[in-house]
């Protein structure tokens, strides 16, 4: 990983503002200077390196996982070097690093990257073009007049690596000369029963003579000794033995919101618990005049209300004083993390249910989801019946179940081949891929989400459907009465069905 210096010139929010939280922003890395490591690796970056689109980098303190502060919210790719925003959370810690960094204690940023690909010239200076932001930290050390890279650990491998002089040698066998008799053994040689005798562990007097006179006795007192001496291993010494962590803490529940940015999120109104969405549902009238000096077509417009319902979605836990203070990694900066990926999923299964329940149009599918000729056929008729009750509009989205997106993937011509191949020729039909929840088929943008309910299958234009939302985040409040701190996550989310006609469901 490389990790870059360079100046956080703004802070945007105070620590102490209810209504904004505290953020950061500046230059994190300039294009095309060229510094060198400690090892003389001389390493720069060029622009477009970075993906400003990649998911939310952390913010810590002096390269520390365990000092989480907060998420890199924004990143953008300006001619200078690649720009930043930055959000902290309402944390003890993060109001400390914001009082530092007002003080000037902290004056620069240092990122961590992930290099993935690379060239390195003649001059053996290693120039990245792509590379994964993992990390903005808080550093006390100024940026010096040009960027530094001040460390390089675990780097992408090196194509060519000088081969291994080192090589070990062993010998195929080892012959063991036999032992020359020095004298003769009786027949019936005498056996003496006899116990072993204990070693006792000579004084330093006795050590100290047979050194010295002796030197028989005085190898057979060290190989006793040795005997004697106790094995130490790893369950004799718990004591001094560390117990490492290895950071981050390992999350496998995905948060993502497969409904939601398909159609989009927009704005939520700021005020009341209702808000009005007007809708045309009589339209005028226009028709050809039968003769000169007739009166034309008489029409009316008529413009509906619909009502929608804001949704408050949110959850708290409590935190003692003492876990909060003794945890590492810090727990909080895991609390929000999860309560995040929770709350993105729950609002997502509220949309897809509120999306399901509001599609009234169904076709039948048929009993086979297996043959492409049913699919065909409900697409086919799914989007006639779009087109004739929805005034002309077309069907742009196939949401589907995962059992459903699964059936998509295995449909295959007459010879065997995909159906939607991934890479395939120029006349297919779409393209599908276990690796993304996206894709192509029969023309439309297909969305799977897991919240679906199985055998869910709906064809639709998703300017019919509408998701309003304002996210407001974490909330914290500190409880002396039991040295606790209650953590909040909420937001407010509503969504709507506009137009059922532009919606067809599957039937079985």
């Amino acid at each position: 990983m490389i990790r870059f210096d360079a100046d956080a010139t703004l802070i945007t929010a105070q620590a102490g503002d209810a209504t904004q939280p505290a953020r950061i922003s500046g230059l994190a890395v300039p294009w095309d200077v060229v510094a060198t490591v400690s090892d003389g690796t001389s390493v720069q970056f060029a622009r477009g390196a970075f993906d400003v689109s990649q998911k939310a980098a952390k913010l810590i303190e002096n390269h520390d996982m365990s000092q989480l502060r907060g998420v890199v919210s924004t990143l953008t790719d300006s001619p200078q070097g690649l720009e930043f925003e930055a959000t902290l959370a309402d944390t003890r810690a993060s109001r400390d690093a914001v009082a530092l960094l007002q003080a000037g204690a902290y004056d620069s940023v240092s990122v961590g990257a992930h290099p993935i690909t690379f060239t390195t010239d003649s001059a053996g200076v290693m120039t990245v073009t792509e590379a994964r932001l993992v990390e903005l930290s808080l550093v006390a050390v100024p940026a010096f007049a040009e960027a530094v890279i001040t460390q390089v650990a675990a780097t992408a491998a090196d194509p060519d690596p000088e081969p291994d002089t080192e090589e070990q040698e062993m010998s195929d066998a080892v012959t063991a000369e036999p032992i020359a008799a020095e004298a003769t053994i009786p027949t019936n040689p005498i056996i003496y029963a006899e116990a072993k005798r204990p070693f006792i562990m000579p004084s330093p007097a006795e050590y100290i003579s047979a050194m010295l006179s002796d030197p028989a006795k005085f190898q057979a007192m060290q190989a006793g000794i040795e005997a004697a001496a106790p094995d130490v291993i790893t369950t004799d010494t718990p004591g001094i033995l560390p117990l490492p962590i290895v950071q981050p803490v390992y999350n496998n529940f995905r948060g993502n919101r497969p409904v939601i940015d398909a159609i989009g999120a927009r704005a939520l109104p700021g005020g009341g618990s209702t808000f009005i969405r007007p809708k045309v549902t009589t339209h005028t009238s226009i028709a050809q005049q039968s003769t000169q000096n007739t009166t034309i077509e008489d029409g009316t417009l008529v413009v509906d209300d619909i009502t929608v319902q804001k949704l408050s979605f949110a959850g708290y836990v409590t935190l003692s004083e003492q876990v909060i203070d003794w945890t590492q990694p810090e727990v909080i900066g895991v609390v929000l993390d999860d309560m995040a990926r929770i709350y993105a999923n729950t609002t997502d299964n509220y949309a897809a249910d509120t999306l399901v329940s509001g599609s009234t149009e169904t076709v039948a599918f048929g009993n086979d989801a297996t043959n492409p000729a049913q699919w065909a056929d409900f697409v086919s008729t799914a989007a006639q019946d779009i087109l004739t009750n929805s005034n002309g509009n077309l069907p742009t989205h196939l949401f589907v179940s995962p059992n459903m997106w699964g059936y998509l993937l295995g449909l295959v011509d007459t010879a065997g081949r995909p159906l939607f191949p991934q890479l395939g020729p120029m006349n297919a039909y779409g393209d599908l891929t276990v690796t993304e929840a996206m894709g192509m088929a029969f023309g439309l943008r297909v969305v799977v989400d897991r919240n679906f309910a199985t055998d869910t299958i709906i064809v639709g234009n998703a300017e019919g459907f509408e998701v309003y939302e304002q996210q407001k985040g974490a909330i914290a409040v500190d409880v002396p009465s039991t040295l606790s701190r209650t953590i909040a996550f909420r937001g407010y989310l509503s969504a709507v069905m506009i137009d059922a006609d532009k919606f067809i469901k599957a039937t079985f």
